[in-house]
């Protein structure tokens, strides 16, 4: 597997880009990693970088794109914040990604028993413990809380059900998002350049579904 070069990522759509990521995962599940030399992808990047994805995804140990869609130095630009929700930094670093460098396919990556959103559902909890900046992180996730708990129901991270349908959610609001706050991105989604889409890994299994 050789590194992306800029006639390589000219040649991909993004729904090929998109099915580059869905056989890395198969890759990565069937424990047949591709056979690469990254020392030679680090000399072939040494000039310049051409991924053909962003994906945002949570800092999670357990979920690095890289790793769980087996894609090489190069391959995809890595935005990581916990809970993988967006803001005007990060639209920014998508827009640098798809409008500068290229990029074809903005993933939105959620995964299940994620830390950030149980701390968002214990957030009185957490309120408690004297993290100013980690309660304004988890108080991102309160709206959409609010929205989809249902009457009378727990809300806990002890709560399967309401814990796996805010993953969900939290997901396709990060979507909504971006296509809302950045002009840059929706117009390149409407002319076919990019595709904006969702997933969420599965850290039981290491298999990633596709919302």
């Amino acid at each position: 597997m050789k590194a992306h070069t800029s006639e390589t990522q000219s040649t991909i759509t993004p729904e090929k880009a998109l099915e580059f990521l869905k056989e890395g995962n198969q890759r990565f599940v069937g424990n047949l990693k591709a056979n690469r030399d990254l020392l030679e992808q680090v000399n072939a990047t040494r000039e310049g970088q051409w991924p053909f994805a962003v994906v945002l995804s949570c800092i999670d140990s357990r979920t690095s794109a890289e790793l769980i869609f087996d894609q090489g130095l190069g391959d995809v630009f890595s935005i990581r914040i916990a809970g993988n929700f967006v803001n005007q930094d990060i639209l920014g670093s998508m827009e640098f990604g798809c409008n500068v460098a290229g990029s074809k396919l903005v993933v939105v990556l959620g995964h299940t028993k994620c830390g950030a959103l149980k701390g968002g559902l214990d957030a009185a909890k957490i309120e408690g413990m004297g993290m100013d900046n980690l309660n304004h992180l988890i108080d991102h996730f309160d709206p959409i809380i609010k929205t989809i708990i249902e009457d009378g129901e727990e809300r806990s991270s002890a709560n399967a059900s309401l814990l796996e349908r805010l993953n969900q959610h939290n997901v396709k609001n990060a979507i909504d998002d971006i296509r809302k706050q950045s002009s840059t991105l929706k117009r390149l989604e409407e002319e076919g350049k990019i595709k904006i889409v969702g997933a969420n890994y599965d850290v039981e299994t290491g298999v990633v579904t596709w919302l």
